[in-house]
């Protein structure tokens, strides 16, 4: 990995070139599994996807028992402003993975959005937190 240093990806089984978007996306990783309780084997890191025919990887995925996407996560650099063109991103990767959670980080700020169907229509609103593994499955019932 032209001698850059690289870290272990518990999600991906495997050493990765250490960039400023993988350490907060394995800053995030560990927060979701040690703080928030997310089984390690219900999460998927860099997981692909088409969208309008072309490819896309969302930085993590959490999946409910069922094996069903939940949550999409999108981790920016640290320098990288948490912006709408960002949330933007999350929310149109939603038109396929069809989560209830979305969030964005950028290791400094993370922000969280709760999919709503209100009048026939798909709202998101922000949530004051990221929610335990727990609190996602109890939503959905």
């Amino acid at each position: 990995m032209n001698n850059m240093p690289t870290i272990w990806d518990p999600l991906r089984k495997k050493h990765v070139a250490l960039t400023p978007e993988e350490r907060v996306r394995q800053w995030c990783i560990g927060v979701l599994s040690e703080k928030l309780g997310v089984p390690v084997h219900m999460m998927m890191s860099e997981a692909g996807f088409k969208l309008g025919g072309k490819q896309f990887r969302a930085d993590i995925l959490v999946y409910d028992r069922q094996a069903k996407p939940l949550m999409v996560v999108e981790c920016k650099r640290p320098e990288v402003e948490l912006d709408s063109d960002v949330l933007d991103q999350a929310v149109r990767y939603n038109m396929v993975l069809n989560v209830a959670y979305i969030v964005i980080t950028n290791g400094r700020q993370t922000f969280a959005c709760r999919k709503e169907e209100k009048d026939g229509k798909t709202q998101y609103s922000f949530i004051g937190k990221v929610p335990s593994y727990n609190e996602m499955i109890c939503q959905q019932q």
